[in-house]
């Protein structure tokens, strides 16, 4: 049985809109640790007020590389990726070049990841965006042997700013592709506690939610990215 518990620990308690305040990143990170979720998932510029708020709780900080579009250069993901780190990030979650898969350019995806990942540099954790939305279920499964032959840990579902976010079918193809050693993450849309058990059955073991409170049951308000 899945318990609410549970879901909370698997929770990335997201907030990346573009008017995110520093007092806003302060509520969340209070309410991550009243809750016992996974991380705090913030822009990078609010990485160490992330991490002078939550260093002492088990909680993790987590940022957003190359975000929302994937369209930045792979030596600036590397040092966005570094930079997080060392305002202390413990988890980083980048998106990868649409247009560079789309176009069959297979070489420069994988070499576009594992920029990240040699960022990383085993300090982080690294779950790459493969924005299913924008994928035929071919190129989602390019996109995570990709990740998987580039050495990330995670993949995940989508940034929440496209046109949709997570679908039971797509996790299931990840989860299918990565097999049960990497992470799959199921990020946008999901607003309740019933959406989160259906990804989780589906295959996911991360949750990317804004309305992390509303899933768990302690509050009724829904938000998004």
């Amino acid at each position: 049985m899945i318990t609410k518990e549970y879901v909370a620990s698997i929770i990335d308690h997201t907030i990346l809109k573009a008017e995110t305040t520093p007092d806003d990143v302060k509520r969340i990170c209070n309410e991550a640790k009243e809750n016992g979720f996974a991380s705090v998932c913030i822009n990078p510029c609010y990485v160490k007020l992330a991490a002078e708020e939550l260093k002492d709780s088990n909680v993790k900080v987590c940022t957003v590389i190359g975000f929302p579009l994937g369209a930045t250069t792979s030596d600036v993901k590397a040092f966005e990726t570094k930079k997080a780190i060392e305002d202390g990030a413990q988890e980083v979650d980048m998106v990868i070049n649409i247009g560079m898969l789309k176009a069959k350019n297979y070489d420069y995806v994988k070499k576009d990841i594992e920029a990240v990942v040699n960022a990383a540099k085993g300090k982080a954790l690294v779950k790459v965006i493969i924005e299913t939305c924008l994928l035929t279920d071919e190129e989602k499964e390019i996109a995570c042997k990709l990740s998987v032959e580039a050495g990330a840990d995670f993949v995940k579902t989508s940034t929440g700013f496209s046109k949709w976010g997570a679908k039971e079918e797509d996790v299931k193809l990840m989860r299918r592709v990565v097999g049960p050693e990497k992470g799959v993450k199921a990020s946008g849309g999901v607003h309740s506690f019933e959406d989160a058990v259906k990804m989780i059955e589906a295959g996911a073991n991360r949750i990317g939610a804004s309305s992390s409170l509303k899933i768990i049951g302690k509050s009724n308000e829904e938000k998004s990215y």
